[in-house]
């Protein structure tokens, strides 16, 4: 082709963005899936980076066609044009009725190729262990767990028209089907994700009594890196929500229990700011809810950030800051054509003009904070 590429491989003009030094196509391959050609740089594994960027966190989304068609992509021009250095989706990208069906699943595979920074997804419950609940169209659970690894985690790249790269822990051969679990750094932080899904993790199935063991293994060895390499903080993002509250008796949290005894005991050891993110009970929270199990006090460099989910499709700007103590603040970003007035304004726009519906026009966004490129192919 004069370009040096296989006869397969549409060559496409190769850029770096300079605020990241994230690579991007500035063409579309037309001929081959995005994640057929690796071009991108390693600044995702290691190495050096900006002191203070803005990452988005999103999840639980989207749930409905309504939130496919208007409220998600809302929601994604506002995150492209926001200069973020990457997105994560924390899992659930449909609702639990909807039938796990392929074609959905390459549909969001699709949107998630609209954003323009890299996008990392974790997966949810609703797209796999809550496929077999479906009384009318029930899938195996194992293997939905099978497709989405086969569509979502080709190649070693996140998603999006940009890429970064990622660390998979399929690399290691005792844990080579799970392609999910990843790991990346930017600037002076090491970032995590694992396959840990609500309500209960899949606890009591034989699937679990593999990937529990793995996701330990990929939690401290993420650990030990970040020591290692004298990384300022670590954030865990996972889907579920793992119940600090309930008791370690309880069928909710049985399956979080190992998680959590080892997440103690190294955000303990790490001595430096750690952040849970999770997604599936669809209420935006920050707070500190792990408790030390034999001194019963809160530990103060743990933190735990909630996702926005249906119906509120908004996200969370997370900074990482070099310079700030704490590493990690945190604001909610409001989409303005996702708040409910918006959702009033267009019921009333087909509708008579009704007393007190309506309101005053909001700026959409506040404050919190604390102390289509490629189609995929199989």
């Amino acid at each position: 082709m004069g370009c040096g590429a296989p006869d397969n491989v549409s060559c496409a003009p190769f850029e770096i963005d300079n605020r990241w030094g994230i690579g991007h196509f500035s063409g579309v391959l037309s001929s081959t899936p995005l994640f057929g050609l690796l071009l991108f740089l390693t600044l995702g594994q290691g190495g050096t980076g900006p002191a203070r960027f803005d990452v988005a966190l999103i999840g639980d989304v989207p749930y409905s066609p309504r939130d496919a068609t208007n409220s998600f992509p809302n929601m994604i021009e506002e995150i492209n044009g926001s200069g973020v250095a990457f997105v994560v989706h924390d899992g659930d990208i449909k609702s639990s009725e909807e039938p796990c069906r392929d074609e959905l699943f390459i549909e969001r595979y699709e949107q998630f190729q609209t954003f323009s920074s890299p996008l990392i997804y974790l997966f949810g419950d609703n797209e796999w262990t809550d496929c077999g609940r479906n009384k009318t169209n029930a899938f195996d659970p194992e293997e939905r767990l099978m497709k989405l690894r086969e569509i979502f985690t080709q190649g070693n790249g996140s998603l999006g028209r940009r890429q970064l790269a990622l660390e998979r822990q399929s690399n290691d051969p005792r844990f080579e089907k799970f392609r999910e679990n990843v790991r990346w750094s930017l600037g002076n932080v090491l970032f995590v994700g694992l396959n840990v899904p609500g309500d209960a993790n899949h606890f009591g199935h034989r699937e679990y009594a593999g990937r529990n063991p793995a996701n330990l293994a990929w939690l401290n060895e993420s650990f030990a890196q970040a020591a290692r390499d004298q990384r300022r903080g670590l954030m865990l993002i996972l889907q579920a929500n793992p119940h600090f509250e309930l008791s370690e008796t309880n069928r909710l949290r049985l399956g979080f229990n190992d998680l959590l005894r080892a997440l103690e005991r190294q955000t303990l050891a790490f001595a430096k700011p750690v952040v849970l993110v999770h997604g599936d009970s669809h209420y935006f929270r920050i707070d500190k809810p792990l408790i030390h199990s034999t001194t019963k006090r809160r530990i103060e460099n743990f933190t735990r950030v909630e996702t926005f989910g249906n119906p509120d499709v908004h996200w969370v700007r997370a900074t990482i800051d070099d310079q700030d103590p704490n590493v990690f603040s945190f604001r909610q970003q409001i989409v303005k054509q996702n708040i409910i007035h918006s959702e009033l304004r267009l019921k009333s726009a087909s509708q008579p003009r009704q007393p007190g519906i309506g309101g005053a026009r909001q700026s959409g966004r506040s404050s919190a904070a604390f102390g289509k490129a490629g189609g995929w192919k199989p």
